[in-house]
């Protein structure tokens, strides 16, 4: 549904994308960019490398087309005869397993498509993951995913002896697509896996299922999260054997009491049909949350004794480490002021303290405690000296030590060498832009880059082996596409290319288009935006160009990025080539690694301190740019940005000119708990901010054109808050454009075409709102 106030306009909406559209039919210059070529073809796709190291980290598997291994075999007795005849009609041979030993340089089959034909046919099983147990002895295969809110971790498990050659699917007589998260114990003898709410353990011998937990209640829910939980604090896989395999560690969630919200499918038949779940508000009453220890052998559940009050404390983060004397979990208050990290002991469930966490704006929860060195310390991720720093702390906790000082951020530590007491991490301590490989000794001295200086921009991300001899390097930069590579370390020596994205790569290059330029805009007071722009291929500083930027702007993101940036990049690069320039500033609380004082800056202030640097950022390159013309000046971005575009548009009327607003959240009293009262608080000890944070509030300042676009199906920002904008902005008389995706979630890809329409909707609306100038005028 398109809806507009003034019939010339709803006209033009629909004929700029027309026109588009029977444009890129008759265009075919490699060097141009289109939607079509972007989203439908899919022209510029790149390829990844994934593999999985072994435990001692001696070398990898990874799936692979399956080789026809008759295919020479009688490869002279067709000669002559019809070779077109079976043209197109390759058989698909399936996926098989594939290992590399690193010092041998040995790459052989280590599973044949054929032992994962379903029994009784010669069809593969479809593989979407796989896991081996501890001794390699068996094979796990998930398969017939099924989507849970944001990723498809709902689906069907198999498991393969090795020796015998036995395929079974796991679940015994269940419906199908309906286990999640299916684990070998350690010993390999059992699978646990949760089904509808409640874990099961199956025996690996005689298939026998036991139920671990017996819920019933729909309002219980054990071994998986419900969506706040899952959505803000990444929580999905709900439980975790023991070292031991004598117990299982698991989140329980009681949602009685928490307010539900309800979902509409108008599309699906002939009535609608509803998704109701529960989603609590800022403000509101949330899940009541502990975990559980059961073992194997006994009937009850010892219940940790974290919290008296378990719906106004987040359990965080929880895992095993025979390292660690057991079993860990750091607990959140409901401000997410405090972290506190917590040794269980699980024969009664008492716990003791070992760490605690406290900062004036908020903590963060995080993966990475390693435990190291004979004495058992562990690393504490830290921001309490101003920057994101790796702490070793002693197992009680009473001695703290930095051991990555300097004016920078630790952007994710991803292994420890145990044989040489050392860390690697991701740090980029010149450019916030980039990410580069680092190490240091436990004792913090030997700080080192690892990443090449040659490699003197972009984003290098790694796999590292579980010994940090190898690893699995994946580079690209805005202009240049990704490359993966196996590397040793320390030395960082390129042992072999596993994908260098060749024919992608001579694509891109044909691509008509200029260098991003990276650079900061001083908008005062000592406050420097990161910024990223991207100019027209042919252009002419005495021209005028209108002005797009994309904003994402709040604390779960960064988009100022030196990497590959895919298909939203090309459509900015498409832009470009139209004779946009697009900019992007990162502003006060965002992500960006720029230490703790920049990123916590927005504490609560958002949307209210970010826009405000957005609009000075603008103000700042059209006074500095001549090219840039001040009254064509647009916003655009998705969630949190869609927010941002909207505030910007609505709080800076004579600034901006058009704003895209998709996906966002007008009033952020209708976003969740944990992610909001993070950054905002409770609304009575900040109604002022809430109310000057969310943009609806402002709609009656609206001057420019606005289109506002929404899934029905967004279960993370709700289509409710979509419609009580509409109704703000209809009860000031304000006109404005808007699209509703039926089947839309929050990524709004759902249907058949819908990505494509929807970059030709935003097309064609920039043209209409922004267009381009004569360059002859």
């Amino acid at each position: 549904m398109i809806m507009n106030l003034r019939i010339p306009v709803l006209v033009s909406i629909f004929l700029s994308p027309l026109c588009i559209l029977l444009a890129e039919q008759k265009e075919k210059d490699p060097g141009k960019l289109t939607l079509k070529r972007i989203f439908t073809d899919r022209d510029f796709s790149s390829k990844g490398f994934s593999a999985r190291w072994s435990r001692d980290g001696s070398e990898y598997t990874y799936l692979k087309d399956a080789e026809d291994k008759d295919k020479d075999k009688d490869k002279d007795k067709d000669k002559g005869k019809d070779k077109g005849k079976d043209k197109g009609k390759d058989k698909d041979k399936g996926k098989e397993i594939r290992s590399y030993i690193v010092s041998e340089s040995k790459d052989s089959v280590l599973i044949e498509a054929s032992e994962l034909f379903k029994p009784g046919t010669q069809k593969q099983i479809p593989i979407e993951g796989y896991s081996f147990s501890r001794d390699r002895s068996l094979l796990m295969i998930y398969t017939n995913s099924k989507r849970v809110w944001r990723r498809k971790s709902r689906g069907d498990y198999w498991v393969l002896d090795r020796s015998s050659g036995e395929l079974r699917q796991l679940g015994g007589e269940g419906r199908a697509s309906t286990l999640q998260f299916a684990k070998f114990s350690p010993d390999g003898k059992k699978v646990a896996y949760v089904r509808e709410r409640n874990i099961y353990v199956e025996d690996l011998l005689d298939h026998s299922i036991k139920a671990l937990t017996k819920t019933k209640s729909k309002d219980i829910i054990n071994g998986t999260a419900d969506w706040v939980y899952e959505e803000e604090l990444g929580v999905r896989d709900g439980f975790r054997w023991s070292p031991d395999s004598k117990a299982i560690a698991y989140w329980q969630f009681n949602e009685k009491g928490v307010r539900k919200h309800t979902m509409i499918d108008n599309v699906s038949g002939l009535y609608p049909k509803t998704t109701i779940f529960g989603y609590p508000k800022v403000g509101q009453r949330n899940s009541a949350c502990r975990v559980g220890v059961r073992f194997l052998d006994a009937e009850d559940t010892v219940w940790v004794k974290a919290s008296e009050d378990l719906r106004n404390h987040y359990i965080a983060r929880m895992d095993w480490s025979e390292r660690s004397g057991g079993l860990i979990i750091q607990q959140l208050n409901r401000a997410q002021d405090t972290n506190t990290v917590m040794r269980v002991n699980v024969l009664d469930g008492t716990v003791k303290v070992i760490l605690t966490e406290k900062d004036e704006a908020w903590v963060d929860a995080h993966r990475e405690m390693h435990w190291v060195g004979p004495e058992n310390h562990f690393t504490w991720i830290s921001d309490r000296d101003g920057w994101r720093h790796v702490y070793m702390v002693s197992p009680e906790g009473k001695k703290t030590k930095l051991v990555s000082p300097g004016n920078f951020d630790v952007i994710r530590l991803l292994r420890t060498d145990h044989s040489n007491d050392r860390l690697y991490f991701i740090a980029s301590p010149d450019n916030p832009a980039q990410r580069y490989l680092y190490s240091v000794k436990i004792d913090g001295s030997d700080f080192k880059r690892v990443t090449p200086e040659k490699e003197n921009r972009g984003t290098h991300s790694y796999n590292i082996s579980p010994d940090a001899k190898y690893a699995i390097v994946s580079s690209s930069d805005q202009d240049n596409v990704p490359v993966t590579s196996l590397i040793s370390l320390p030395d960082h020596k390129v042992i072999k290319v596993l994908e260098d994205n060749k024919k992608l790569k001579e694509k891109f290059a044909k691509v008509k288009k200029t260098p991003s330029e990276f650079f900061y805009v001083d908008i005062g007071n000592g406050n420097r935006l990161h910024s990223r722009c991207i100019k027209p291929p042919d252009f002419d500083p005495q021209r005028k160009y209108p002005l797009l930027v994309y904003v994402y702007g709040e604390p779960a993101g960064q988009v100022v990025r030196d990497s590959w940036g895919g298909s939203s990049h090309l459509w900015h690069l498409m832009l470009a080539q139209q004779g946009y320039v697009i900019m992007s500033f990162d502003n006060r609380g965002t992500a960006s690694p720029r230490g703790r004082e920049w990123r916590k800056a927005a504490d609560g202030k958002i949307g209210i301190l970010p826009p405000q640097d957005q609009a000075d950022a603008v103000r700042h390159v059209l006074k500095d740019r001549s090219y840039l013309d001040p009254s064509r000046v647009g916003s655009w971005g998705w969630s949190g940005g869609g927010s941002m575009s909207l505030n910007a548009i609505f709080k800076f009327p004579d600034l901006y000119s058009a704003a895209i607003a998709v996906a966002s959240v007008p009033n952020q009293r209708h976003y969740d708990t944990i992610y909001q009262e993070r950054y905002m608080g409770l609304p009575g000890q900040n109604l002022k901010g809430f109310k000057k944070g969310s943009p609806i509030n402002f709609a009656q300042q609206l001057k420019g054109e606005l289109l506002i676009v929404h899934g029905a199906a967004d279960d993370n920002c709700h289509y409710q808050t979509f419609e009580k904008l509409i109704d703000k902005l209809v009860s000031h008389n304000k006109t404005f454009t808007m699209m509703t995706y039926p089947r839309g979630t929050h990524s709004i890809r759902e249907g058949k075409n819908t990505t494509i329409h929807l970059y030709t909707l935003m097309t064609g609306f920039l043209n209409r709102s922004l267009p381009i100038s004569d360059p002859d005028n």
